[in-house]
């Protein structure tokens, strides 16, 4: 195949196992690290930096996107109570995935997809469903926790010593 694909990346955790099946399936692939939700700025920083180390280890080109949180806090406001996997979340999702396609017209890449399906703690049909309502053509619709995804990803993650967050990222997840 040997397609070129966006992927948007939310970690490095969860970065390391969708990359490594991608590849296996062909796929010549770039990562883009958008995430204006992952709060305080330190935790981004700390993310960035992880993600930074697993791609240069594993020779994949990484864009980082614009860290806009202002946008981000505008676009959940009312929204900070809702419980996670909610009204909130679904629009955090549209936000990131809308810019990743963005982001591969720009670079002229006709596919993009997501490593939030890896996640345990993240509905892979709601996400797959809002990427391919932005972009059914180019949104590649997979749940990455499948074939053992999640449990690569973590077998993967000590193997490159990625950094463990603790929560999704938001403000509004942080264990209290």
């Amino acid at each position: 195949m040997n397609k070129k694909i966006l992927l948007h990346i939310c970690c490095g955790i969860c970065a390391s196992s969708v990359i490594e099946r991608l590849k296996n399936e062909g796929w010549n692939v770039e990562g883009f690290f958008y995430n204006p939700n992952i709060h305080p700025e330190e935790e981004y920083k700390k993310r960035l930096e992880s993600i930074k180390l697993l791609l240069t280890k594993i020779g994949v080109t990484l864009i980082e996107g614009n860290y806009d949180k202002e946008d981000w806090f505008k676009r959940i406001e009312g929204l900070e109570k809702e419980k996670e996997g909610g009204k909130r979340c679904r629009i955090c999702f549209e936000m990131r995935l809308r810019e990743t396609l963005k982001e591969a017209k720009r670079r002229n890449i006709q596919y993009f997809t997501t490593t939030l399906t890896v996640s345990p703690h993240k509905n892979s049909l709601t996400i797959n469903n809002i990427g391919q309502t932005i972009d059914k053509d180019s949104f590649i619709a997979i749940d990455f926790k499948k074939k053992d995804g999640f449990k690569r990803a973590m077998d993967l993650s000590k193997e490159y010593n990625l950094y463990h967050q603790n929560y999704c990222g938001c403000i509004f997840s942080l264990p209290r």
